[in-house]
């Protein structure tokens, strides 16, 4: 029990040093500088539940949130579950807010993890059981100490997690994604140690305020640029944008390639079909759950990044029922059935029934909403895996004449050309999308410029640049469902050594009185730099006018193709600035100086049947 001796200490502390403050229910304890093994300080804050303004006398379990963003934002959780019957640990990465340090993405967040979730388990009002919380990059640092293995973690939440960064999302088959060229540049001067001086951070404001003519000035190079200032900022980003193959750099969260040393916990993975990582968190799932006991559970949702509580994103929406509307409740069920041993509803019902659950997007009425939104509707549905047992993978073939149909062409030689111009790249209209900010549009979009859109401002669509292909159905005469892992197989030559490819799903809407131009709903996108064609491990430069096969992997979605709607496939070599756009000069990556126009060649007949890969659902259970 507390002695007198100790609350006179404490209030004492309260109104001498700052350090504690207090509510009626839940006392915090700010700043607390905690050693990890090479002797670098990293700033934590305590929540823990109270009673009159006093710390409960117990030992419980612990939700730890680390993270890059300031620990001080992390008060509204922290009060909800202190209210709960939990502490919560809030603490600034290496090298970020008040935390000393330099840092790095991710590659120190295991070893850390591991030290912080050993200083938890020491203290008295720890009973030894820790569950983490956090989305994206602080999702990341979940996965980080499950890899490492910290002895304390008992159960995760990653959401829309941050993982196998050489694979999809970051690095994206050998492409590079430039919202994490923003996140450089705008979190350079936010938190980091270069923000420490007055001087310095005006100056990276300014180089984050003019991001736009930076882009336009690409590739970034090495000690030209205000980002100097911040040199760990710099040294990564153009480390990662020059490295190509999956390789080391990429290591520290890879867990496709390294299950097997995630620790067998109970794993909740969150994520959405419009979400930047949602490809790879169904890749984590179908990973962990073969190798880990867990268990292993999985959501997806039609949301954007770190929106679950949302229902509508871009110019859509998918009908209140789409979110999930208490952020904090649903987390709570989890860790009440694993850190508090409670029998609830997880494995019985709602969210957690089953281990997969998805909404299936599409099966709105396709009219207005009061805002203007096309409501493209559906419904949530429990599965027992992913992909889907009962999948009939069917190809669609890229017609001659701009058609898709499941029928393969039995012509002896079909091509079709385009020039891709990296000075003129095609722009991206939504998408898995995160770290946008300014520069790109989120989630579901029709695909049409307008002033919305800063690189292609015409109010045209997309569909009508000479350098994207259109290959579409027939209007459908009846529902497709397709639910699972997208991918299209594309023969195609270049004029040049080394090029992309793009290719991009769409549910095409009919005319109507509400959109009498239709609508062109963007589902998933992907992409392939021709040099990682093989492999994304090594690069192999291409001989010009050769016809090679690319794989083009797309995002996971679960989309209903309505009757009368057209499935679409667009085929192109750029999509900016969701990726960096190829020079076509065969250079090392990011350190070009020459752009060259290719002529890029489609086959579509009998010897080279591109197509797309959709994974149909047959017959669609009861909700």
């Amino acid at each position: 029990m507390r002695t007198m001796h100790h609350w006179v200490l404490l209030i004492t502390l309260c109104l001498t040093s700052g350090a504690y403050s207090h509510a009626d229910d839940y006392v915090v304890e700010k700043d607390i500088m905690v050693p990890m093994r090479d002797g670098i300080r990293l700033a934590t804050d305590v929540y823990r539940p109270a009673q009159d303004g006093k710390p409960v006398d117990e030992a419980l379990p612990v939700i730890l949130s680390r993270l890059p963003y300031n620990k001080n934002g992390q008060v509204t959780a922290a009060k909800y579950f202190a209210a709960n019957g939990y502490v919560f640990v809030a603490q600034d990465t290496r090298g970020r807010y008040k935390s000393e340090g330099v840092w790095h993405m991710l590659s120190d967040d295991g070893p850390d993890g591991v030290d912080c979730a050993a200083w938890i388990g020491k203290q008295p009002w720890s009973n030894g059981k820790i569950g983490m919380i956090g989305t994206s990059y602080y999702g990341g640092t979940q996965h980080s100490m499950a890899l490492a293995g910290a002895p304390e973690l008992t159960t995760v939440i990653p959401v829309d997690a941050m993982s196998n960064m050489g694979r999809q999302s970051l690095r994206n088959a050998g492409a590079f994604e430039l919202r994490f060229w923003n996140w450089i540049f705008l979190n350079a001067g936010r938190g980091s140690r270069a923000s420490h001086d007055p001087g310095t951070v005006e100056v990276l404001k300014e180089m984050a305020d003019q991001r736009f003519a930076y882009l336009e000035n690409f590739p970034t190079r090495r000690g030209q640029t205000p980002l100097r200032l911040a040199p760990e900022y710099e040294d990564w980003l153009l480390t990662a944008m020059e490295s190509g193959p999956d390789d080391e750099f990429w290591s520290a969260v890879n867990i496709v390639e390294d299950p097997e040393k995630y620790k067998d916990i109970p794993v909740y993975l969150v994520s959405g079909w419009y979400d930047s990582w949602g490809g790879n968190n169904t890749a984590n799932f179908m990973a962990l759950s073969k190798t880990i006991k867990g268990p292993v559970f999985m959501i997806m949702g039609p949301w954007i990044h770190g929106q679950q509580a949302a229902y509508a994103h871009g110019d859509v929406t998918f009908g209140k029922e789409a979110a999930i509307a208490d952020q904090w409740a649903w987390r709570k069920e989890w860790y009440d059935r694993w850190l508090k041993g409670i029998d609830n509803s997880v494995g019985k019902s709602g969210l957690f029934k089953t281990p997969v659950r998805i909404f299936v997007m599409g099966t709105g009425d396709g009219t207005k909403d009061e805002k203007g939104r096309l409501k493209h509707g559906g419904y949530w549905r429990s599965e027992n895996d992913w992909p889907l047992a009962r999948t009939e993978y069917t190809d669609f073939y890229l017609q001659p004449d701009g058609n898709l149909s499941t029928a393969k062409s039995e012509e002896e030689k079909a091509v079709t050309q385009f020039q891709f111009d990296p000075k003129n790249p095609v722009p991206t209209i939504g998408g898995n999308i995160s770290s946008g900010n300014d520069i790109l549009l989120q989630g579901a979009r029709n695909q049409k410029g307008g002033p919305h859109v800063w690189n292609f401002k015409a109010p045209i669509p997309i569909s009508a640049r000479n350098d994207v292909l259109v290959f579409q159905s027939e209007p459908l005469e009846e529902d497709l469902e397709v639910t699972g892992e997208i991918e299209v197989k594309l023969f195609a030559s270049s004029s040049a050594v080394d090029t992309d490819f793009t290719a991009k799903l769409i549910d095409v809407y009919p005319s109507s009185t509400d959109w009498p131009a239709g609508f062109d709903l963007n589902i998933g996108d992907g992409i392939v730099r021709g040099r990682f064609r093989e492999s994304l491990k090594k690069e192999v430069l291409m001989n010009p006018g050769e016809t090679y096969e690319f794989t083009i992997r797309l995002y996971p979605t679960s989309n209903v193709f309505k009757k009368g709607h057209r499935i679409r496939v667009d085929i192109s070599s750029s999509n900016y600035p969701r990726f960096d756009v190829n020079p076509n000069t065969g250079e090392p990556l990011n350190r070009h100086r020459r752009t060259e126009v290719a002529t890029q060649t489609i086959f579509h007949d009998a010897s080279h049947p591109s197509r797309i890969i959709l994974p149909v659902i047959p017959t669609t259970p009861a909700k």
